[in-house]
């Protein structure tokens, strides 16, 4: 069949809700160990980042308001 769509495989998933993808680069050993670290806590790699990032912001910004 031409027409059919093809199976959904590995990749990457749409992201939910009103998020919105930020590209970045980082040392390899970093990734990994922020994807180990996610996974010990049955959470995504992008939670994590999430959390960290907001968790810099307080830090660096608070004051500044």
């Amino acid at each position: 069949m031409a027409d059919a769509k093809p199976s959904p495989g590995k990749g990457r998933k749409p992201s939910s809700g009103n998020k919105k993808q930020f590209l970045t680069s980082m040392d390899p050993e970093v990734i990994r160990r922020i994807k180990q670290a996610a996974i010990g806590q049955d959470r995504t790699a992008s939670e994590v980042m999430e959390e960290a990032a907001k968790e810099w912001l307080e830090r660096h910004h608070a004051g500044k308001k």
